[in-house]
């Protein structure tokens, strides 16, 4: 932006603030906001899809390899060592959301209130998580506005389409309503989306085991691009390579239509007294179900040694303050290695 001055620093400063007041991917949603700026809706998909593609293409890629009905043997113990650090980056996720927001809190019991729901809701409710979302932003909206004056005006424009889905249409319908959720209703961060998807993709229609769960989560993570992307592996899994682009096309259509129909409204966005009142509810409830999706995390876990992998990759994030992907990457070649020395894999 800089370089070639399409955007200058308070313009950009203020897509990057409206952007994270947005449920969705923020990065994906700041990039269709650039391009849009630029060149306007054309601009605005072409550069939302170049953004998304390479990381799409990669996690497809990865997803034959390690959904395969019969992988490699190393390929498989790099899956199981992956997937097992994946809940100790959900809690690196979530605490590293904690501090700010609990500055930004209105009331500090309330901010605490909403964590307790959210993390409550990640380890039991799993789909429904997101209408605790929801309640909480929408009950911090009608606390914010009981204190302000009578003539305030506080009107609620986040308020998502939510329908019944899952009944007839075979796999797609309910792939297609689990990638809209995940698109259009995650609040404050990627891994909001995991108790989420696990819920759909594992209990409820069986697209996958918790350990193939846990390897699209930790392929999301090592791959370029937003956390959605694991979408599209939950999708392959359900219907193949035609199921893992409807559910990527269906989870980031929301951040497309939040872009292309309110730009021009984004100035105003981060002023809105209602949205931010909103986001100060959802927002600690989401930080909340990111933490508490580490409990259904361990818990898909089935063998002794994973759990050590999930302690070490604990050590190396909040400890040594490794990063993400090197973190992934170390447990996958320590699951390789269990694996090649004959250790138990998960079946």
């Amino acid at each position: 932006m800089d370089r070639r001055r399409w955007l200058d620093d308070k313009a950009f400063e203020d897509a990057v603030a409206a952007c994270n007041l947005l449920p969705g991917p923020a990065s994906t949603q700041l990039a269709i906001f650039c391009a849009w700026h630029v060149r306007g809706r054309v601009g605005a998909v072409a550069g939302g899809i170049a953004f998304i593609a390479p990381g799409l293409v990669a996690i497809l890629a990865l997803a034959t390899l390690f959904l395969a009905s019969s992988p490699p043997l190393w390929v498989k113990g790099a899956g199981a060592g992956a997937g097992a650090a994946v809940a100790a980056v959900a809690l690196h996720a979530g605490l590293g959301l904690v501090a700010p927001s609990w500055k930004r809190a209105a009331k500090r019991w309330r901010w605490g209130a909403y964590v307790l729901v959210g993390l409550a809701g990640a380890a039991t409710v799993g789909p429904w998580l997101v209408l605790l979302l929801l309640g909480c932003g929408l009950v911090e909206v009608a606390a914010q506005r009981v204190r302000r004056r009578a003539g305030d005006r506080a009107g609620v424009h986040l308020t998502p389409l939510l329908a019944a889905a899952g009944i007839g249409g075979g796999v797609l319908l309910p792939l297609s309503w689990m990638a809209l959720k995940v698109g259009a209703l995650s609040y404050g961060g990627g891994f909001v989306i995991i108790p989420l998807m696990q819920a759909d993709a594992v209990h409820r229609y069986g697209w996958m085991t918790d350990g193939q769960f846990l390897n699209a989560v930790a392929l999301g993570q090592i791959t370029p691009g937003p956390v959605v992307h694991t979408v599209a592996v939950v999708g392959f899994a359900a219907a193949g390579v035609g199921g893992a682009l409807l559910a990527a096309a269906v989870a980031f259509s929301p951040s497309f239509a939040f872009v292309l129909l309110g730009a021009h409204r984004f100035d105003r966005l981060r002023g809105d007294p209602a949205v931010r009142a909103f986001l100060d509810g959802a927002g600690p409830a989401a930080i909340g179900s990111i933490l508490g999706s580490v409990i259904p995390l361990t818990a898909a876990l089935t063998d002794w040694w994973q759990y050590a992998v999930t302690a070490g990759a604990a050590a190396l994030l909040l400890a040594a303050r490794r990063g993400v992907v090197t973190t992934l990457l170390f447990a996958a070649a320590v699951g390789a290695g269990v694996a090649l020395a004959g250790g138990p894999l998960p079946t």
